[in-house]
């Protein structure tokens, strides 16, 4: 599968975030302009368009939606110790509860949060140490005992409990904030 080559205005989101390109493919990533506390709003959605199908670069948004997000926020890389909450009900991105964000940190989400399953599954590198889950594949090849460590969307926690059958009682860091 190719690389994905931007056809939107670059930068998207000047004041935020800065894209750096890897010497091979597959390997560029976003790294932060700004210093914001933990949960705070990093960017709303608002340039994604439908998707039909399952590609590298789309992101779920629901059981059966997923979109390409069509900006340099696409350039976010996975991570088992994410900066980053891609939330897809509210199609916005926050820092993640549990630290602040500064500059230079790159920016990158846990892909299993908005993803039950991947076309393109990997072997993690995030550097996570001991929190690194290894193999990402979507949140359907993880366990539940793990997944309870991250932030989740509603999408993915549904079908979660339809794969176990029951209403898992996912932790609060699981639960849709309130509007604000």
């Amino acid at each position: 599968m190719p690389e994905l080559t931007p056809f939107w205005n670059q930068p998207s989101h000047p004041d935020q975030l800065e894209v750096v390109k890897g010497d091979q493919p597959y390997q560029s990533s976003a790294r932060s302009l700004i210093s914001l506390p933990a949960g705070a709003l990093f960017a709303k959605i608002t340039t994604a368009t439908p998707e039909n199908s399952d590609t590298y670069s789309s992101v779920a948004v629901g059981k059966n939606a997923r979109i390409e997000l069509n900006s340099d926020l696409v350039y976010c890389n996975h991570s088992c110790s994410p900066s980053l909450v891609f939330d897809m009900t509210r199609f916005e991105v926050r820092v993640s509860d549990d630290r602040a964000l500064a500059v230079g940190d790159e920016l990158s989400f846990f892909y299993p949060s908005t993803e039950w399953t991947m076309v393109q599954p990997f072997k993690c590198q995030c550097g996570a140490g001991s929190q690194c889950i290894g193999w990402i594949a979507g949140a359907s090849h993880i366990p539940n005992s793990v997944l309870h460590r991250y932030w989740l969307n509603d999408h993915v926690r549904q079908l979660l409990d339809e794969q176990s059958g029951t209403t898992v009682g996912w932790p609060f860091h699981c639960e849709q904030r309130s509007p604000a």
